[in-house]
């Protein structure tokens, strides 16, 4: 899907990139008889109502009908009545309404659904891709933003939410844009993080039904679904989830490098549960390793893709879905980030629920090993977000910690320079960790594991927003239901006793899934890990990936040593954890050969475009 939202004052013009051959041009016009809306869908991408002179449009997948959009149409009177629609709507989706002249543009709480705003011609023009914006603005890349994209394994938020396009601004968590007939637009919050208030029990119903309702609202008409089956607890919630929903359900999972990845002992528990399905396993024989593909081009050029590793990979399960009937995959991508244990939730309730959390603190204890001193002091720091940004950018080249040194209990987790990078790259991200503790910026939520949890689901979003992207160019849709934003609101609710149990993995999510997945598939409470395949696939990748050292663009912009790049390659290190930093580097080096000529650049001492 690709769209561009234009005030009511404004005469629109499209500009198009790679899209999907299903879909088609269509232009949505104002009352007035202006383009309003200009982009491509599918015709189930949209569910549109008009009331007179009002108009309102769900772009993306959801279960409302046109009926209701109209009858909420009828009772509104100004685009901030639209709240209570916004926040009890299923499915993962964009929110244009055109009222009376002025327009409210809107994502997602995840940025799955992300907008993108700028001024074009003195007017403000939205869209759900910067680089549509900057071939109507004629602007290029923010050269000066690079450094920080290559932190491992990611940049912190905000910095990880600035638009690499320069004179583009990416929409903020929880706010809409508002966008007024004179060109003018504002930000407004419409969203906030909700009380983790929620026993259990009531936690456990609420995030049953929501999963419920985030699958029927992809599954719709469609005759046959596919779905990952990799043998996680998340990836096999909706396996079960959809069989109910669809005539033919096909599930996927890859051959894992490691054979004793348990992944596959609970794939195989898992299918055995639904003989009905059509259940394919990705041999490694036939089908594509991590970094394979790396020297070929990307047509999204929105931003240093995070799955550059497995985008062959990605291609390659799309085509084997379509063969099978399927358009429409769902993947448990965003579990992990809302349902997994994290000693994050220790700092709060230790303020909360001094009793329960002393006793999960001398559990978690045993698990990592913490010498006391240590974990006593981490739970006294009540710095600040912006303290903790300031502190982060102090710590980008220290070694790398492993977890039973001492417990973190900051506002995310630490990030790292590559090896590789240089004096430059490391003086710029740390400039721009300071220049954002500076601005005092307020977290995602006022509780450290909520704003991590958030921190995590929106680059989840971002993520599988670009992975839907690239699979569509092979006829299939990539959904992510747990990072809907009815399922988000439903995991921030629950107690933090609750979910942080360290005795229990996810119990969130078991309690939901209880009676929907056979307890003896349910039962799992281990995590695979992946260094087998990275490895398998930087080595039988070596040559290619060598080849991307040569004539660096990253180099020629005097962020990365070449040849310590290179020495790296050819001789791998013995921990997994120091691989990171490749991933973010590729993924910068690859987007930088990929963007047009007009938006490159030269280097950061004085190179011009």
């Amino acid at each position: 899907m690709q769209f561009k939202v234009f005030p009511d004052s404004a005469a629109g013009a499209a500009v198009a990139d790679a899209v999907p051959d299903r879909t088609h041009q269509t232009v949505i016009v104002h009352p007035s008889g202006r383009p309003w809306i200009i982009g491509r869908w599918r015709d189930d991408e949209i569910v549109l109502a008009a009331e007179g002179p009002r108009r309102l449009a769900l772009l993306g997948h959801t279960s409302v009908t046109p009926q209701r959009l109209s009858a909420s149409l009828q009772r509104i009177r100004t685009v901030s009545d639209l709240d209570a629609l916004a926040g009890t709507v299923p499915g993962s989706f964009h929110l244009v309404a055109a009222l009376d002249g002025v327009v409210r543009v809107q994502g997602s709480i995840s940025s799955a659904r992300q907008v993108f705003y700028g001024s074009v011609a003195g007017t403000t023009v939205a869209a759900d891709r910067p680089q549509c914006l900057s071939a109507l603005t004629g602007s290029g890349i923010a050269e000066e933003l690079l450094p920080v994209r290559l932190l491992a394994p990611w940049p912190p938020w905000p910095l990880s939410e600035r638009c690499l396009w320069r004179g583009i601004d990416a929409l903020g968590m929880g706010h809409y844009l508002e966008m007024s007939q004179d060109g003018r637009a504002r930000t407004v919050r419409w969203w906030s993080p909700p009380e983790p208030s929620l026993p259990l029990e009531a936690a456990a119903e609420r995030v049953r039904a929501a999963l419920n309702d985030a699958v029927a609202a992809r599954a719709g008409s469609a005759r046959t679904i596919s779905a990952d089956l990799s043998g996680g607890m998340d990836s096999t919630s909706l396996c079960f989830l959809a069989a109910d929903r669809t005539d033919h359900l096909v599930t996927t999972r890859w051959e894992a490098a490691d054979p004793a990845d348990e992944d596959q002992a609970w794939a195989g528990r898992a299918a055995a549960a639904l003989p009905d399905a059509r259940h394919l396993v990705l041999a490694r024989s036939s089908a594509p390793v991590w970094f394979a593909g790396l020297t070929e081009p990307d047509p999204d050029i929105e931003a240093p893709f995070a799955w550059i590793r497995t985008r062959a990979r990605l291609a390659y399960m799309a085509r084997q879905v379509a063969e099978h009937g399927s358009a429409t995959h769902l993947t448990g991508h965003g579990g992990d980030e809302l349902f997994a244990n994290t000693p994050l939730y220790l700092h709060t309730l230790a303020r909360t629920n001094p009793l329960r959390a002393v006793r999960y603190l001398r559990a978690n204890r045993a698990i990592y090993r913490w010498p006391a001193g240590a974990t006593v002091r981490a739970l006294l720091n009540r710095s600040s977000f912006g303290h903790w940004l300031a502190t982060s950018a102090e710590s980008l080249t220290a070694p790398v910690r492993e977890f039973g040194v001492a417990p973190e209990f900051g506002w995310g987790i630490s990030y790292r320079s590559a090896p590789w990078a240089s004096g430059d790259a490391i003086a710029a991200a740390r400039r721009q960790l300071r220049e954002a503790a500076l601005s005092d910026p307020e977290p995602l939520a006022p509780l450290r594991a909520q704003h991590a949890a958030l921190q995590d689901v929106r680059l989840c979003g971002d993520t599988l927003r670009r992975v839907d992207r690239h699979t569509r160019r092979f006829g299939v849709s990539w959904h992510a239901p747990f990072v809907d934003d009815r399922v988000v609101e439903a995991a921030l609710s629950v107690r933090f006793e609750d979910c942080a149990m360290p005795d229990r993995y996810k119990p969130v999510l078991t309690a939901a899934m209880r009676g929907t997945v056979p307890d003896h598939v349910l039962g799992r409470s281990t995590k695979s890990e992946y260094s087998a395949d990275a490895y398998a696939g930087l080595r039988r990748h070596r040559t290619e990936l060598l080849d991307l050292c040569e004539d660096m663009r990253l180099a020629r912009l005097g962020l990365v040593d070449a040849r310590v790049l290179r020495s790296t390659l050819e001789s791998l290190p013995h921990s997994s954890i120091t691989l990171m930093p490749l991933i973010s580097t590729f993924a910068g080096e690859i987007w930088l050969r990929s963007l047009p000529a007009t938006s490159r650049v030269a280097d950061l001492s004085g190179g011009r475009r």
